[in-house]
């Protein structure tokens, strides 16, 4: 049963016009094999080097050796698109039809699962990017291309990039590099990539946020809830491990913290969000 808090400020939400935000990470995609970065797959071996995530998902690792940081995205892209949305992913599809306008999800995944399982593009804010995408390292430009279709993704060798391959990563306009559209460790947020204002404003006009498997290490993510809580809304944290937002949300009136797996959770609220909308 949820908590008889959570049911009564979802009702005041709906009756108020005021967002229910969802704030997600790797947690929610973990029941679809795919791998986090801080746990023990955040490592990547190339020959006889061995990198931290934090150290090769970087910009300036990208101006180094470009092509020993596509290795890592090329492998990591081909494990994801062998993946699909797992009961979580569709029952935030499900609560999205449910709440409408009402509903927005904020997620720091880059692995499309949220696209395939139906997630509207309108509504869903990719704050750490598209694995999707692609765009000029250069910055010759703004615009995203699509991720190329040369590139083999079913049986890929983790330490190989074929000449075609390559050939198929350079910029159409500039002939330089292509980069994945994600945001890199070494980088910053903003809003024509990364959503930054949207989200925030979003956060400024949330009355309950429910943060789900994220351990809250980035800045944007924190921002937004502190928004939330100073404008006075709830947030329910669920999450099976501490995070961050266990600790922000110690003694606090409207925190709420769910040690608990997604999807079970996930299918309460499902069930009571849709009792509340029949009602209405």
């Amino acid at each position: 049963m949820l908590d008889k808090e959570i049911v009564d400020q979802l009702k005041f939400c709906l009756s108020k016009g005021k967002k229910i935000s969802f704030l997600v990470e790797a947690g929610l995609s973990a029941e679809s094999g795919i791998p986090t970065f801080r746990g023990k797959d955040g490592y990547w071996v190339s020959g006889s080097k061995n990198y931290k995530a934090e150290e090769i998902g970087t910009f300036r690792m990208f101006t180094l050796a470009s092509e020993e940081v596509w290795k890592w995205f090329l492998y990591r892209k081909s494990v994801t698109e062998k993946a699909s949305p797992n009961e979580s992913h569709l029952l935030l599809r499900e609560i999205e039809e449910s709440l409408g306008t009402n509903f927005a999800l904020i997620s720091q995944n880059v692995d499309s699962l949220h696209r395939k399982a139906g997630s509207s593009e309108e509504q869903t804010y990719l704050i750490h990017g598209d694995f999707d995408f692609v765009r000029c390292g250069e910055e010759c430009s703004k615009e995203l291309y699509p991720f190329p279709k040369e590139i083999n993704l079913l049986d890929r060798d983790k330490d190989t990039i074929t000449g075609s391959e390559w050939k198929a990563l350079r910029c159409p306009k500039c002939n330089e590099d292509l980069r994945p559209h994600v945001l890199w460790f070494d980088e910053y947020y903003d809003e024509r990539y990364f959503k930054k204002d949207s989200v925030l404003k979003i956060s400024k006009h949330t009355g309950l946020l429910f943060v789900i498997g994220t351990s809250g290490a980035t800045i944007l993510p924190q921002m937004i809830a502190k928004n939330v809580l100073a404008k006075g809304g709830m947030i329910v944290e669920v999450n099976i491990e501490e995070s961050y937002f266990s600790q922000l949300l110690k003694n606090k009136k409207k925190g709420i913290v769910v040690n608990q797996k997604s999807t079970p959770f996930l299918k309460e609220l499902n069930v009571e969000i849709k009792k509340i909308v029949n009602t209405i």
